[in-house]
């Protein structure tokens, strides 16, 4: 069976990947000096509570050495694994699993890995939707065809409680126009061909959340899966989900919460829903 790797950016709760055997590898934040491996040695809880101190907190991608312990272990399992992972305009995630795999000591493997150009859970729905692909028993190269049609199908849609985050981590993308009123300004953001691209700003919070609700609602009828997730304010994610309910099940939306890793870039009160469209191809 097709073995699916994906990072921490993904999102994707620790049961989600339990179950569909999805190897969830992390990248790193820095407070300083200190390191800690994202979800693993730093809980999302205490990286906000940290978040507000004094240092700005960085990160960095996994080293193509970790990729490629993970390889070699998946290898013993399988001869076909996939890696999705964050979108390489975000992070050198995708040139450190691309580069590991000249590193795989098994001969015969066959490792394919594509750079999202997506993260939290835009990347996530891909993840999970290639691991449920790959548990139904289709092969690496249908797997590889769905993801790289799900890249087009992944719509993801985030309110911003500020922009503060964003430019101090050098991640502002398309949204650079917006810096100069960056205290005020509560956009709403997609991701164009993988960075950060404006859709509109609002003077609230009640009004981000509503313009979330009016973006995935286009897809009613369309909807192949759907998360919802937030950093530190679960009120504003249970308020969407009852909103979300009426064009799609309640009890099949993905809720999540937003990684340290992504959190750094951010920042805190940040509300996201994420659509991955049906295919309606002939």
């Amino acid at each position: 069976m097709v073995k699916i790797v994906t990072d921490t950016t993904s999102d994707i709760t620790r049961d989600l990947a339990q179950s569909l055997g999805i190897t969830v590898v992390p990248l790193t934040v820095f407070f300083g000096k200190q390191s800690y491996l994202d979800r693993v040695e730093m809980s999302t809880d205490t990286f906000y509570e940290r978040l507000v101190g004094d240092v700005f907190p960085t990160t960095t991608q996994p080293s193509p050495g970790v990729f490629a312990e993970v390889y070699n272990q998946l290898s013993k399992e399988t001869d076909e694994i996939l890696v999705i992972v964050i979108s390489g305009k975000l992070s050198g995630t995708y040139q450190s699993a691309l580069n590991a795999t000249g590193m795989v000591k098994k001969k015969g493997v066959k490792i394919e890995v594509i750079d999202s150009r997506n993260t939290a859970m835009g990347l996530g729905l891909m993840v999970l939707n290639a691991a449920q692909k790959a548990e139904a028993g289709a092969s690496l190269e249908e797997v590889v065809s769905l993801t790289r049609a799900n890249i087009h199908r992944s719509h993801p849609y985030m309110y911003f409680d500020t922009l503060k985050y964003l430019a101090k981590g050098g991640r502002v993308g398309k949204a650079q126009g917006l810096v100069g009123s960056i205290l005020s300004v509560k956009p709403v953001v997609t991701l164009d061909d993988g960075e950060v691209n404006p859709i509109v700003r609002v003077r609230s919070k009640k009004a981000g959340i509503e313009n979330l609700y009016n973006l995935v609602a286009q897809y009613a009828g369309n909807i192949e899966m759907l998360a919802v997730e937030h950093a530190t304010t679960p009120d504003d994610a249970d308020l969407l989900i009852e909103r979300l309910a009426d064009i799609y099940p309640k009890d099949q939306i993905i809720r999540s919460t937003v990684s340290p890793v992504l959190g750094t870039y951010m920042g805190p009160n940040v509300v996201g829903a994420f659509v991955l469209e049906k295919d309606t191809s002939p």
